[in-house]
């Protein structure tokens, strides 16, 4: 009987666990003998196995995390990380691997490929920034959790008549920030794809004060320029300005945990069972992604080589939302 390993890697993502489940479910389908990797590249490198079988992943499509954990690791970038991971998969009989995780964890998995071992990899990071697939794990409740954590502060911004500036995660990817800002109605959206500045924000306020406008919402993506730090302190700077007392929340880790939606179970289901299918039938070296309505496999190569990159033309639909017409 061949067996299969499994690892999570990178920051975790709602509705991985449904993805470890389909994975494992799968596998036995198709007579794998399951292993799986604790603690990411850290435990592959560490030898820190352990064998899986059906009930191990019941009960566990709602939980946010991972059950197998994950860590973060430069030396598994080392040549010598690298050949200690392989002789762990050696030692332990493991013979195709799939690997969930985001960019970074798919380079991991590229680097394996390249040593010759099957590997299939399988995107889950709420930045959403992995070519060749539509949609992330973890994505969809990132976002819900994001917006319902605006609608929450809007209640407080319009009792006190504040400006909130509200920073998503998304690292290098104005995604999140954008799709977010959109679905909650922000004034306004900074995103790091998009030059912006603190006296364009400054302009923006004002103009929603002076409309009579209750709140001003600015969803700003972690790795915007301005950052939501320095546009905070400029604006407080000038609060006599604005007519609205300004406030920061940065919402953090809350975006990444949680109760996975509907679409994060059933998306983690879906590319799992497409990843042992394909190692199945003998091909591996890709990654499992959502393209349009379908799930597709492509060349890790190829899915390292495009990130994906944030649609503009809905930046500039956000825009057009903006201005507040006059009442």
């Amino acid at each position: 009987m061949r067996r299969l390993g499994l690892l999570t890697s990178g920051g975790d993502a709602p509705g991985t666990n449904a993805c470890i489940r389909a994975v494992v479910r799968s596998a036995l389908y198709h007579d794998f003998d399951v292993v799986g990797i604790r603690g990411g590249y850290v435990g592959l490198m560490e030898g820190d196995f352990e064998k899986l079988d059906g009930r191990f992943v019941g009960g566990i499509v709602h939980r946010g995390g991972t059950i197998l954990k994950t860590a973060r690791t430069e030396k598994f970038k080392t040549e010598e990380g690298q050949r200690q991971a392989l002789k762990n998969l050696e030692k332990h009989g493991v013979d195709v691997l799939v690997i969930i995780g985001g960019d970074g964890s798919l380079r991991g998995a590229l680097r394996l490929k390249e040593a010759g071992f099957p590997v299939m990899g399988v995107p889950a990071t709420i930045d959403n920034d992995v070519g060749f697939t539509d949609m992330a794990l973890g994505v969809d409740t990132a976002m819900n959790t994001a917006i319902s954590a605006i609608d929450k502060i809007k209640d407080t911004a319009t009792s006190h008549r504040r400006a909130f500036l509200v920073e998503t995660m998304g690292r290098d990817s104005g995604y999140l920030a954008l799709m977010v800002g959109m679905a909650s109605a922000a004034e306004a959206i900074i995103i790091p794809e998009v030059p912006a500045s603190c006296e364009k924000i400054l302009a923006l306020i004002k103009e929603a004060h002076s409309k009579g406008k209750a709140h001003f919402i600015a969803v700003i993506a972690e790795g915007a320029e301005p950052d939501c730090r320095t546009m905070d302190q400029y604006l407080r700077e000038r609060e006599e300005q604005l007519g609205f007392g300004v406030r920061v929340s940065i919402l953090g880790y809350i975006q990444r945990g949680g109760c996975p939606t509907a679409f994060d179970r059933l998306l983690g289901t879906r590319l799992g069972v497409k990843a042992v299918e394909e190692l199945a039938d003998g091909r591996h070296g890709k990654m499992a992604g959502l393209i349009g309505s379908r799930v597709l496999a492509t060349d890790l190569e190829e899915v390292i080589a495009k990130p994906r990159e944030v649609d503009l033309s809905l930046f500039e639909l956000a825009k057009r939302l903006e201005i507040y017409p006059e009442t």
